[in-house]
């Protein structure tokens, strides 16, 4: 079959089967290993290459580590020491030794049995996380233990990636020697620090957001195949990149260009590794699959409700965090792809690894939901109330420039924290050599405002000078955020037209203020006394509003507008001339 029809039943056993499993809360990752199961050569055999198709589709992970590396600020780290040092250690080390031990009694060949437990040991992130969330307990303090236990599995990755490369290596002695290893590594290092930031700002500057996205991958994909040119993982060589640019002014617009073809070829890697299930194992052995999945459901389970109680959580929140994050991860089918090529695990009892992995996940969602059925009573609800991260910003800056650096600068006079954006690598650069806090990225996109936190903010001010994507953000923000206060710099009076027919209220006219200040200054100047040039300044301002709010639309004719301006100043004239006999008057 040709590469068009592949890619044509790729895409619609996804459609069907993933929408299906997530309208079950079964998730989408057990859609995707489904689809392939069914498409794959144990049922329908419509691709008979899913060996290839893994291999590209491999890809998928190497994103997916970059992405787990940018999220991976060093604040956010020891925020989390805790949870990630004692709950997460400690449920990564119990569950090994007990999986191991439970493994070698039957297997007895200790380096299988250790590469087994240690793929297995490892939730899901993606399944985990699509739980906690669609129970609202990701923001809880229940929920950031649990993602604290994920934290920690994301961070083992590489180094359990290492092991088994490094058992590969000392049993088929072969392979590049350690120092191009560790040349490589240092590579990276140097070339993340001094060389990958420069070479996006002159992306963002010169280029067009196609060639940033190129940009995105370049970066990606250069540092994983010159890590496996060296002899190590390509995945290692992403998650390096990724901590590399995670305080990075472009970490966010990168997290934005990758997480398409992330999600794309992620998916791919399911249905590819679904192809590769022997469901023929299934049928001939269902007990020992079953079971074993059942076993590992309660090893991991009751591995991190005791973590949990000692955290001092409650019973019922340890249980449900356990359940939630008791399946084999998607790391699994990694690993274990890895370890059976190399010849560490034989074939056979990879593919049992893989199908058990499989069916921890399937049992994973319904599990959970039985929990919350039969904890639903009034003195237990079986959810929490949406909980908002406390270091979410409220407020976004979208346009860093002069006009949103005076909002910026009181707000953190204030100690108010808050998102600021611009498009401008340069200006970027400039603000941050003073500590503020600004990345790099497109606020016209409603993907990018996501990212910002537009979910979570309560304000957003729009201060760019391209009155074309305020306009925009203006109109992406009013469709899907309703709720979000628009504060919004106008350039002009027809900029204050379109905005009133969103419904914007907070409309700041750029040069009104010091126009108004600079007119009252120089009327003093020409011999008026204050009180008089406050008084005529005060009057225009008063006129110019009720002109602006009585004005034709711009639609309506220029023709019209422009009649009604000189109308319009005729008026101001009589009262500029009725001001001044009041001010003769009293004085």
């Amino acid at each position: 079959m040709s590469a068009l029809g592949s890619t044509l039943i790729f895409l619609g056993a996804a459609v069907i089967a993933v929408p299906i499993f997530k309208r079950l809360k079964l998730g989408a990752i057990l859609g995707y290993l489904v689809a392939g199961a069914v498409i794959g050569p144990s049922l329908l055999n419509l691709v008979n290459d899913p060996v290839t198709i893994l291999h590209m589709a491999e890809l998928g992970v190497v994103l997916l580590l970059f992405l787990i590396g940018i999220e991976l600020e060093p604040e956010k780290l020891w925020r989390m020491k805790t949870a990630i040092t004692f709950t997460g250690g400690g449920q990564l080390a119990i569950c090994t030794l007990i999986i191991f031990a439970v493994v070698f009694a039957i297997n007895e060949n200790w380096s299988s049995s250790l590469v087994i437990a240690l793929a297995v040991a490892l939730s899901s992130t993606a399944f985990a996380i699509q739980l906690m969330n669609e129970h609202r307990i990701l923001n809880t303090p229940p929920g950031q233990q649990g993602f604290g236990i994920l934290l920690m599995q994301d961070l083992a990755v590489i180094p359990i990636l290492l092991f088994v490369d490094a058992m590969a290596i000392s049993s088929a002695a072969e392979g590049p020697p350690l120092y191009v290893g560790v040349g490589a590594v240092l590579a990276v290092l140097i070339a993340g620090k001094y060389l990958i930031n420069p070479f996006l700002r002159i992306m963002s500057k010169y280029g067009s957001a196609e060639v940033m996205t190129a940009s995105a991958l370049l970066i990606v994909l250069a540092t994983a195949l010159g890590m496996e040119s060296a002899g190590l993982s390509m995945g290692m060589g992403a998650f390096i990149a990724g901590v590399l640019l995670a305080n990075s002014s472009f970490r966010h617009q990168l997290e934005m260009e990758v997480e398409p073809f992330k999600g794309l070829l992620l998916g791919l890697f399911f249905i590819s590794i679904g192809m590769n299930l022997d469901l023929v194992l299934l049928i001939d052995m269902p007990l020992l699959i079953i079971g074993a999945a059942l076993l590992l459901v309660t090893i991991k389970t009751l591995v991190i409700w005791g973590l949990l109680r000692l955290a001092k959580q409650s019973s019922r929140d340890a249980m449900r965090i356990g359940l939630m994050l008791s399946q084999g991860g998607e790391f699994a089918f990694v690993v274990m792809a890895h370890a059976a090529g190399n010849g560490l695990v034989e074939t056979v009892l990879a593919d049992q690894v893989t199908l058990i992995v499989g069916m921890s996940m399937a049992l994973t969602a319904p599990l959970v939901i039985l929990h919350s059925q039969f904890f639903s009573t009034a003195n237990c609800p079986k959810v929490y109330d949406t909980a908002r991260d406390s270091d979410e910003p409220e407020v976004i800056i979208a346009g860093f420039g002069r006009f949103g650096q005076m909002t910026g600068r009181i707000l953190a006079a204030n100690n108010i924290a808050f998102t600021a954006m611009d498009n401008d690598a340069e200006h970027i650069e400039f603000v941050n050599q003073f500590g503020s806090k600004i990345f790099y990225g497109d606020a016209s996109r409603l993907d990018m405002l996501k990212i910002a936190g537009i979910e979570h903010a309560r304000t957003l001010l729009v201060a760019l000078d391209n009155e074309e994507q305020a306009l925009k953000i203006a109109q992406l923000v009013r469709q899907h955020y309703p709720d979000v206060k628009l504060v919004i710099r106008a350039h002009n009076r027809f900029s204050v037209e379109l905005y009133q027919a969103l419904g914007v209220e907070a409309i700041v006219r750029e040069l009104r203020g010091g126009s108004l200040e600079a007119a009252e200054m120089i009327l003093q100047g020409i011999g008026f006394s204050q009180v008089e040039s406050s008084s005529l300044v005060t009057l225009f301002d008063r006129h110019d509003a009720q002109m602006l709010a009585q004005a034709p639309r711009q639609s309506e004719g220029m023709d019209d507008y422009v009649a009604h301006n000189l109308h319009s100043r005729e008026q101001l004239a009589d009262l500029f001339r009725q001001d001044q006999e009041n001010i003769s008057e009293t004085g």
